[in-house]
């Protein structure tokens, strides 16, 4: 009581009776509450993770796949099997809600000093074949482009694949191996972003 007093004191009887308003008014606030469930959609999902390629020195314009088979390594379309994902370079699902674009590119370039070529284009799974696959320079718009160099640092290349599909994608490469009489092995490593999108 004696604090009270005190108080009422100092802030006068007017102060004190809208200091204990507004505290029974803060007391007497009604909060809502929401709760947001997140669910996360996958539309990538990664085949092959590796392969195995032979090459001869002094090949021009040969090709090679991932996955690949055949004789010499690598030098066939893989035959694809839907429940086996070591027959596609990646699979894309899409819903109802958004597209997806894939963006392609090495880790780091292919060296220059043996392959004079190293074009990167990719095909995609008809139903009953590999057919080629458009190439787009961005994530979005209309510019179109006919491979990824990956002789060239940081070159990419996206495809941009549509509403409430299933589609599996192949890599096929061009290549001239022709600059050095060098046999040592060399890796090369592909990276792929899936980038969702409104539209393209």
């Amino acid at each position: 009581m004696k604090t009270t007093s005190t108080l009422a004191k100092i802030l006068g009887v007017k102060g004190f009776l809208c200091l204990a308003s507004m505290t029974m008014i803060t007391l007497a606030l009604t909060t809502y509450t929401a709760t947001v469930t997140i669910v996360q959609t996958q539309q990538f999902t990664v085949g092959a993770t590796s392969t195995s390629w032979t090459i001869y020195v002094n090949a021009v314009n040969e090709t090679r796949y991932l996955p690949g088979s055949g004789s010499p390594a690598g030098s066939e379309e893989p035959t694809f099997n839907a429940s086996d994902f070591s027959t596609c370079a990646f699979k894309v699902a899409t819903d109802a809600d958004r597209v997806c674009a894939v963006k392609i590119e090495l880790t780091s370039a292919v060296n220059n000093s043996k392959f004079s070529k190293f074009e990167i284009t990719l095909k995609h799974w008809n139903g009953s074949a590999w057919d080629a696959k458009t190439l787009y320079d961005a994530a979005t718009g209309s510019t179109t482009k006919s491979y990824i160099d990956g002789l060239t640092s940081g070159d990419a290349g996206y495809i941009h694949h549509g509403m409430s599909e299933t589609v599996y994608y192949l890599i096929r490469v061009t290549y001239s191996y022709d600059q050095v009489d060098e046999t040592t092995q060399t890796t090369v490593t592909f990276q792929y972003t899936p980038l969702p999108q409104d539209s393209f």
